[in-house]
């Protein structure tokens, strides 16, 4: 079994955190926003596992179910917005759905 140094699980964490926060301000999708949020909870949550395993404790376990749960939760209220806003506007980008909102505060 390969065990890595807690400096190299954490480096990983963080790159996986920098790829989820590029995708969020790169992406005008909202399907794809969605995602990069997704890849940041899960980053988040490895830190939490890595530092229970770090200290022997199983409080990291504990939180990463717990950001999995808000998660689920985010995921199932963001999806509902989606397909609302989908059904309305008939576009997912998030820059259009902004210049919309412009238009509707001029009427």
């Amino acid at each position: 079994m390969v065990t890595l140094s807690i400096e190299t699980q954490l480096l990983f964490a963080g790159i996986l955190f920098v790829i989820g926060l590029a995708g969020l301000l790169v992406r005008r999708n909202i399907i794809f926003m969605l995602m990069s949020v997704e890849i940041m909870l899960n980053s988040a949550g490895l830190v939490f596992i890595i530092a229970g395993a770090h200290w022997l404790q199983p409080d990291g376990q504990v939180m990463f179910i717990f950001i999995l749960a808000v998660a689920a939760a985010e995921v199932s209220v963001g999806l509902a917005l989606i397909l609302q806003m989908y059904h309305h506007y008939k576009t997912l980008d998030a820059d259009t759905l902004n210049k919309l909102k412009d238009t509707q505060d001029e009427l």
